[in-house]
């Protein structure tokens, strides 16, 4: 059974890294600046940041170890998420490159507060 799950986790992380580089790609596309650099061969971990424009920027880390979302803006942290909420937000980000002028950044955070 644990190593079944193990092979999942493997398998969910792979994917998140298969998506983040692919997020990298067309959010640059769109204008904003983005990375995502991962090490290895094996696509078990990853480092994803975006600059959203005025000192607003995203880091999201995905490793075997753990996940984190971090928004930061002047260099500070805003917030930072873990684990399925840090994935969650994901989905803020993505909807900036589906609807690009409904969802204005500018000054505002990603993160819902709760």
């Amino acid at each position: 059974m644990f190593l079944r799950l193990a092979q999942q986790h493997r398998q969910f992380v792979q994917d998140l890294v298969m998506n983040l580089q692919a997020l990298a790609i067309v959010l640059e596309r769109r204008g904003y600046p983005a990375s995502c650099y991962t090490c290895g061969d094996q696509m078990n971990s990853a480092s994803f940041m975006v600059s959203l424009g005025e000192n607003h920027l995203i880091r999201f880390l995905v490793s075997d170890y753990g996940i984190t979302w971090t928004e930061m803006r002047d260099d500070r942290e805003l917030m930072k998420l873990e684990g399925a909420e840090a994935v969650n937000q994901l989905q803020e980000l993505a909807n900036i490159v589906k609807h690009p002028m409904q969802n204005s950044v500018g000054n505002k955070t990603l993160a819902k507060r709760c």
